[in-house]
């Protein structure tokens, strides 16, 4: 595979979490072409290891776990985790247990970057008429974006307090194509979500960045313009999608929360029992 993006800088070994999902799947041969051991963790099946590959299952929640799985390891891109709404108890086990157990780890070994898959959740209740930035208060549309709001309050904490510099990504909608209108604001294609993360590994000075991951799609509910630091320089954009996906869908209902907020759907998901 061709990488979308040139920065020569080789790390010796790092870690993926949440390598068996969706977006850990497209970003597990990328980043392998990125160093030199790369070690892969997640609970679900994750196939067999590929030359420079390192198999090491491991529950967010376990503490003693993710003790083991940090070490040795560089920098790591943490896509572990709950990626959808779902019942609080679950979430707060990964998510939020997880997240806590990921950086006191990190912390114990040395480990001095993260990027952590924050959500645009964690601002879902912002309406579409509004254009934002990272640093506007945060409004979560449901338990997962809570649990993604407290990661990125840990970030801060342990670069204040422990040095550990994170990225933070809001990650958009990062599908081949974009699959209804709200896409065409949020859609992240596959290689800019590369060109993402390798520009949150690899900028010389983050300490606590956040930055909205989308395409350079002509509508955008989010300015970037506070992470320009990064060096994230999107190149794909929803437009040439957008004539097919309103045909799919020409009426909008303006009276449904999920055409009002930038949350879409999430923002009237539950409640759970």
């Amino acid at each position: 595979m061709t990488s979308p993006h040139p920065s020569p800088l080789r790390f010796r070994r790092l870690l993926l979490t949440g390598a068996a999902g969706g977006l850990g799947r497209v970003l597990r041969p990328r980043l392998k072409a990125r160093c030199d051991v790369l070690r892969v963790s997640d609970v679900a099946e994750l196939g067999t290891a590929a030359p420079g590959e390192e198999l090491q299952p491991a529950r967010l929640e376990d503490r003693a776990a993710m003790r083991a799985l940090l070490e040795g390891v560089e920098a790591v891109v943490h896509l572990g985790g709950v990626s959808t709404e779902q019942p609080f108890d679950l979430i707060l086990q990964a998510n939020i247990v997880g997240a806590f157990n990921l950086y006191e780890a990190a912390r114990v070994h040395g480990v001095k970057r993260i990027v952590f898959a924050s959500s645009n959740h964690v601002t879902g209740f912002y309406r579409q008429d509004e254009v934002i930035d990272a640093r506007m208060p945060v409004r979560p549309d449901g338990h997962y974006g809570l649990s993604k709001a407290y990661g990125e309050n840990l970030a801060q904490f342990y670069w204040d307090r422990h040095g550990i510099e994170t990225v933070s990504l809001r990650i958009g909608s990062s599908f081949p194509e974009p699959k209804d209108r709200r896409m065409l604001a949020t859609w992240l294609s596959y290689d800019d979500l590369e060109r993402l993360v390798i520009a949150a590994l690899t900028a010389p000075v983050v300490g606590h960045s956040i930055v909205y991951g989308l395409s350079a799609n002509a509508t955008s509910w989010w300015d970037n313009t506070p992470a320009r630091h990064l060096g994230y320089a999107p190149q794909d954009s929803s437009e040439p999608f957008r004539a097919a996906v309103e045909a799919k869908r020409p009426v909008v209902d303006r009276d449904d929360p999920a055409a009002i907020y930038q949350g879409g759907a999430f923002v009237r998901t539950g409640p759970f029992e």
